[in-house]
């Protein structure tokens, strides 16, 4: 594949790769389902020298909010995503500091009064932009009939507005992640289930059991991530076979490029593209 040629593509183990791509391309569309994570996976991570908004980061950064929340939601930031990238302390730990950072953010959001209404609003405001190419990959598997699954620890709501503006929520995508509950004024009054973080992604199927038995007999799964954690998207489905794990790495390369290279099939440096997902779904027929 000429789009693996590319000086943006890292890849530790060729064969295993070439492998996995000619089992699911020889097995074809009804045996392969894509999962997704969309923070800096299908949103860019940068553009011109701007870093992108993240879902949480439209909310969090709106005018339409308050200068106080605002500046609370900073200070939780500031406090707590050091511990999110932290490698001195234990899985558990981080666990629950995402927690408390989610729920920290989710309670001063509720005490904002955000409208339904205000939503459409900060998505055209934040500037955000999905990466090159990921709307002809959403038509790509719609047309070929390959579920879509995003799975994200973001805001729900921000992030399908995000794809209403600049793509298509097609029929074959479903979405994994915090959706906000209103009342019958359409103002915020809290968040549906439980929160969803970068640090238990591996518990995708409890929260959706239905969409893993309706696909269980797809065994073969394109993986997309930004984060390590994004790799135990695919937990879900003990029936998985064959996975191809592709890793956007945005940030932090030097430090970060052998951990990447270690557990991700294909590493994507500074890539703001979606020129090899397109191409490995172009071999599928």
């Amino acid at each position: 594949m000429q789009e693996l040629q590319k000086k943006t593509v890292y890849i530790q183990n060729p064969a295993t790769v070439e492998e996995k791509i000619r089992q699911i391309v020889a097995d074809g569309p009804d045996k392969l389902q894509v999962i997704a994570d969309f923070d800096r996976t299908l949103t860019r991570f940068e553009c011109n020298g701007r870093t992108i908004l993240t879902s949480h980061g439209i909310l969090c950064h709106s005018t339409l909010l308050p200068a106080s929340f605002r500046e609370a939601a900073r200070k939780l930031k500031d406090r707590y995503f050091p511990l999110e990238t932290s490698n001195d302390i234990s899985a558990e730990e981080r666990y629950k500091y995402m927690v408390e950072w989610w729920s920290g953010t989710n309670s001063l959001l509720v005490d904002c009064r955000v409208y339904r209404g205000d939503i459409k609003r900060m998505v055209a405001d934040s500037g955000v932009m999905l990466r090159e190419g990921v709307s002809q990959t959403f038509r790509r598997c719609h047309d070929a009939g390959v579920p879509f699954l995003i799975f994200s620890g973001g805001m729900g709501d921000i992030l399908t507005e995000v794809i209403h503006q600049f793509a298509q929520l097609l029929p074959n995508m479903h979405v994994v992640s915090n959706f906000m509950v209103f009342d019958k004024e359409e103002k915020l009054i809290g968040f549906k289930g439980d929160i969803i973080h970068t640090c238990n992604k591996h518990e995708v199927a409890r929260h959706h059991p239905d969409y893993f038995a309706n696909n269980k007999s797809r065994t073969n799964v394109i993986l997309l991530g930004d984060m390590l954690g994004d790799l135990r998207m695919a937990e879900g489905f003990p029936g998985a076979k064959n996975i191809l794990t592709v890793g956007y790495l945005n940030d932090n390369i030097e430090a970060s490029l052998e951990s990447y290279m270690a557990n991700f099939d294909i590493v994507l440096v500074s890539d703001e593209t979606f020129d090899v997902v397109n191409a490995l779904l172009q071999k599928i027929h």
